[in-house]
């Protein structure tokens, strides 16, 4: 059965088993986005920081899930750890990173990841594969690898301010335990949920 108190040590100890477990990618996470009018949208992208704050990826902020999340800021996240029989839905407002950062997190990226950041019109339409590979080249030769490669301006990070985080463990019988922590003024509320 699922212990605990606060949802911050209950992430880190399901996240390290996670990432002893999970041959790739333990931080992969489902991002859902919705517009304005409420079409929703998702897509995997992977946890790149977390704190008492939030949990924090990076993304393109003219790609569709930016323009989603600066028109309507709020998101839920699902990561979902198949061999462990897991998973962890969390939900809240969004807020950008700090520029200081997206600087820090940018600059550790691989050159390869850097140049794509700066070719990639994300979530634009794409005439052909030979005009991503141009548009690679010659931010290459802009930016070689032995200098540094500045963050663009449209790339940054958001971060998702929990307000509701619900674990579930798979049970037999399909008898699922579930445990939600609902933000409270004065720290969190918890419940039991039916499966």
């Amino acid at each position: 059965m699922i212990t605990g108190t606060d949802p911050d040590t209950l992430f880190e100890a399901w996240f390290a088993e996670a990432s002893a477990a999970e041959l790739n990618d333990p931080n992969a996470m489902a991002v859902a986005t919705a517009t304005q009018e409420g079409v929703p949208s998702v897509r995997t992208c992977l946890l790149k920081g977390r704190d008492a704050t939030g949990y924090v990826f990076y993304t393109n902020f003219t790609s569709r899930k930016g323009q989603e999340l600066t028109a309507n800021p709020v998101a839920a996240l699902l990561f979902h750890w198949k061999s462990l029989r897991r998973q962890v839905r969390i939900e809240g407002p969004v807020e950008a990173v700090s520029d200081a950062e997206a600087d820090a997190y940018f600059a550790s990226r691989p050159y390869g990841s850097r140049i794509g950041a700066w070719a990639s019109l994300q979530s634009q339409p794409l005439d052909r594969r030979e005009t991503l590979e141009a548009r690679v080249a010659e931010l290459s030769q802009r930016y070689p690898e032995s200098g540094p490669v500045p963050r663009p301006p449209h790339w940054s990070g958001w971060r998702v301010l929990p307000r509701r985080i619900e674990f579930w463990q798979d049970m037999p019988y399909r008898l699922h335990d579930r445990l939600v922590f609902t933000r409270a003024s004065d720290g969190w509320e918890t419940e039991r949920l039916f499966p």
